[in-house]
C-alpha cells in the first residue's frame, strides 16, 4: 500500500471577485514516490491547487497535511523552514537571480539548509549542474544562457536540498519541443530514483511521463487516470491513450 506524503481534506479557495470557488472541496492524496500530474482546461484552478498544496497560498477552508503536519497551523517561520527543507519548486519562468551565475543561483539555495559547509554546498551544486547537463554553462548569467539551460539550472536549484516533494508548475511551458523533452527526461529520471513530483501541465507529451493524472475542472477533481511506468518505446501509444481519455472529459 502506498504511503500518503501529502493529503488535502475538503480544501476550498474563494476570491471576493469570483462567484464560484476556484477550489471546491477538493480531497486528494499525493503518494510517496509518485509522479502526479494535474491537468484541466484554462482557468480550472490547476496552479491555485498546486500553490494551496504547497502552502504558498492560504485556504478559505479545509486543510493540507504534509507528513502529518497541518500546513495551516505552522507559523510563517516554520513554514519557510519546511519549504527550504522539504519542498522544491520549478515554475514556467525560472526566477533565477539575474546578477548571479547559474552555479551561484544553485549554491545560494543550498545554504538555506543549515549545517552544510561551504565545500558541501559547492560540491552539491557542481554535481547537480552536471547531472542536469548545464556544467558548460554554469558560469553564465541567466541572460547569457539558453531557455533550456536556465530551466535545467532551476531544477538543480530546486533539488539542491533534496526535497521530499518537488512542485512543478508548467515547467516546459516556455520551452521549445527539444528543450521540453530534455527537461521531462530529467524529471522522469529523478522520479525513477524515488523523487516525488507533483506537476501542473497542459502538454500531453509532458503528462504521459507521470504515473497518475488528476483532471481538474470548475475547481473539482472530475476524474483520474493511473498509468504504468513510462516506457519511451511506447510513448506514442501512451499519448493516444491519454488524449482519448482527455477528449472523453471534453478537454
Amino acid at each position: 500500500m502506498k504511503e500518503a506524503l501529502l493529503t488535502a481534506k475538503e480544501i476550498v479557495k474563494t476570491y471576493p471577485d469570483r462567484q464560484e470557488p476556484i477550489l471546491n472541496r477538493i480531497s486528494i492524496e499525493i503518494y510517496q514516490g509518485d509522479f502526479t500530474i494535474i491537468m484541466g482546461p484554462s482557468g480550472a484552478g490547476k496552479s491555485t491547487l498546486l500553490y494551496a498544496l504547497s502552502g504558498m497560498d492560504t485556504l478559505s477552508s479545509g486543510k493540507v497535511l504534509y507528513r502529518d503536519q497541518e500546513l495551516g497551523t505552522l507559523s510563517e517561520k516554520r513554514m519557510a523552514s519546511l519549504r527550504a527543507r522539504e519542498f522544491g519548486f520549478v515554475f514556467q519562468q525560472t526566477y533565477l537571480v539575474s546578477n548571479l551565475t547559474l552555479f551561484e543561483n544553485v549554491a545560494v539555495a543550498g545554504y538555506l539548509e543549515k549545517g552544510k559547509t561551504d565545500k558541501e554546498v559547492r560540491e552539491q551544486a557542481e554535481s547537480l549542474l552536471a547531472r542536469m547537463h548545464v556544467e558548460s554553462a554554469k558560469d553564465r548569467l541567466p541572460a547569457q544562457a539558453s531557455g533550456g539551460e536556465s530551466q535545467r539550472a532551476a531544477i538543480a536549484r530546486a533539488m539542491v536540498n533534496r526535497p521530499g516533494l518537488l512542485f512543478a508548475d508548467e515547467p516546459t511551458g516556455a520551452l521549445n519541443r527539444r528543450n521540453s523533452e530534455e527537461v521531462m527526461e530529467l524529471l522522469t529520471s529523478l522520479n525513477r530514483e524515488g523523487q516525488s513530483i507533483l506537476m501542473v501541465t497542459h502538454d500531453v507529451k509532458a503528462a504521459i511521463r507521470g504515473d497518475r493524472i488528476l483532471y481538474l475542472e470548475d475547481g473539482k477533481i472530475l476524474d483520474e487516470m493511473p498509468l504504468p511506468p513510462f516506457d519511451a518505446q511506447i510513448a506514442k501509444e501512451r499519448e493516444e491513450t491519454v488524449s482519448t481519455w482527455l477528449r472523453s472529459l471534453s478537454w
